[in-house]
């Protein structure tokens, strides 16, 4: 499977999610051989989108040059397609977001009515493309937190959409916190080994990566405890 990870997170390689998103690879090897590509987002030369477009009339090919032309090749080279980021106001970074902007050059400007919505038509055949989101973050649990993120995704890839929250992300970079945090880290490749074997995840599995990996307050007090000694 050709696998292209798209990591959002401003921390590029340092990523706390990255820790997550290498356990989910390293559990989808152990099942069959991978043909991974990593594009670290804040590493690559990517412009806003203009709106012009220009891309939707001439058969795909946006008007700015930049890395955002490569993105474009690799992501039709692609089975799958692996968003990593942590959350930020809600929702994914920056460097992530203009590149899902930039994917406008998939789509025509002719649209078709899907269920009770209209979508753009695809400019290729995605019909067998899948796609990931593994999303960290810093807050003790999942609740009220992750839903705005997960749902913009679910809009953006209606089909074929397998997802992955985790809070307390931040201690997948703390070698102290160890303990708890290979343990999560063993569920996270057992997901990835099922889902190379079956193409879905058992809910039961995604319910037990997305709990806290420590009580709440004590992550909370961990957390205040650290803000308060920077002050």
């Amino acid at each position: 499977m050709n696998i292209l990870v798209l990591n959002g997170s401003p921390k590029g390689e340092k990523s706390d999610t990255m820790h997550i998103t290498r356990a989910f690879l390293d559990g989808m090897e152990a099942y069959a051989s991978q043909n991974v590509k990593i594009i670290h987002a804040i590493d690559r030369h990517i412009d806003y989108c203009r709106g012009c477009f220009a891309c939707k009339r001439n058969g795909g090919t946006c008007l700015i040059e930049d890395d955002m032309q490569e993105i474009l090749e690799d992501i039709l080279k692609s089975d799958l397609l692996l968003f990593n980021f942590p959350l930020y106001c809600y929702g994914m970074p920056a460097p992530l977001k203009v590149i899902l902007d930039r994917t406008m050059p998939l789509s025509s400007m002719a649209m078709q009515k899907v269920g009770e919505r209209y979508e753009h038509v695809c400019q290729a055949d995605f019909s067998a493309l899948r796609y990931v989101m593994i999303c960290g973050c810093g807050f003790p649990n999942s609740k009220h937190n992750f839903e705005p993120a997960i749902e913009q995704f679910k809009l953006c890839f209606p089909e074929r959409h397998t997802i992955l929250t985790v809070p307390e992300s931040p201690m997948f970079n703390a070698p102290q916190a160890k303990i708890v945090t290979e343990p999560k880290l063993e569920l996270v490749k057992r997901a990835g080994k099922e889902y190379a074997e079956t193409g879905m995840i058992e809910p039961s599995l995604l319910a037990q990566i997305a709990l806290p990996m420590i009580p709440e307050e004590v992550y909370a007090s961990i957390v205040n405890g650290d803000a308060a000694a920077a002050r």
